[in-house]
């Protein structure tokens, strides 16, 4: 979301129908500002009274004075010449993201992954080196609501298992992480895998990278940093969870609450 929006809503629980209100806003900013009330609701579609309250969360007295408030991030803001090193380095992955988003305008390639991947069992997740970070983070949030993914994370020998011991397990898919610079073992386990049967995809920096693959996701990297930085390729990595969620929903829901109940019987989380 943009800094002045997300500043708002930072440390505010929403519920859905306030995220959805919230989503909105992020997506049709500039238009959203002179929407009334009642206008909002119908293009979010959520009730009118849906929108008052969210306004209230975010501390206004009605909606009227929350439009007032996001006026100035659209007809406004910081003159971009003014910006030092670091905050270009952000406008950059902003930028990222805004292609990330365009890139999604036809969203039939992520969802029918997404029903793939799903279906899949089990479900292996590659990532070495650099890339091991997001490939744990996708991991993590798939294994909500996947019943067995095996993250793959260590090169050599325990690799080859991991892809062998998957494939015999009945799992004809392997999702891959591999952003720059392309680990050579990261390369070879893609090749490994398709030679098994396993059919593969890959979350990458570019759409032509120099190996193969059965579907490419691409969202660029930050490169104005000592180091690439990934905020395109995680958000990316999220809407691919996304999608696993949305194609059984029912398996989403039942895996979902059931880990709500355990996180709340062990005590796991503050709040």
């Amino acid at each position: 979301m943009g800094d002045g929006l997300d500043r708002l809503l930072e440390g505010r629980r929403l519920s859905p129908v306030q995220r959805r209100i919230a989503r909105y806003l992020d997506d049709h900013l500039d238009e959203a500002i002179f929407l009334s009330s009642v206008e909002l609701a119908e293009r979010a579609g959520v009730s009118q009274p849906s929108v008052t309250r969210f306004a209230m969360v975010l501390g206004f007295a009605g909606y009227p004075e929350l439009r007032q408030a996001l006026r100035p991030l659209v007809v406004g803001g910081q003159d971009p010449s003014r910006a030092n090193d670091l905050q270009t380095a952000i406008d950059v992955e902003i930028g990222n993201l805004r292609a990330v988003r365009e890139g999604l305008a036809d969203a039939s390639g992520v969802t029918e992954l997404g029903a793939a991947l799903a279906a899949c069992e089990p479900l292996p997740v590659l990532g070495l080196r650099v890339s091991s970070g997001l490939a744990t983070t996708f991991a993590y949030y798939a294994r909500r609501i996947h019943p067995d993914v095996r993250l793959l994370t260590h090169g050599g020998s325990e690799l080859a298992d991991g892809l062998h011991a998957a494939r015999r397990a009945g799992a004809g898919w392997l999702l891959a992480v591999v952003l720059p610079r392309y680990p050579a073992e990261a390369v070879q386990a893609l090749k490994d895998a398709q030679g098994l049967g396993l059919r593969t995809a890959v979350i990458t920096d570019r759409r032509d990278v120099p190996f193969d693959a059965d579907v490419v996701l691409d969202a660029p990297v930050g490169e104005r940093l000592v180091f690439d930085s990934h905020a395109a390729p995680l958000a990316l990595a999220m809407v691919l969870v996304e999608a696993m969620a949305d194609a059984a929903p029912l398996r989403t829901q039942a895996r979902l609450e059931e880990y709500e109940r355990m996180t709340d019987q062990a005590g796991v989380f503050t709040c």
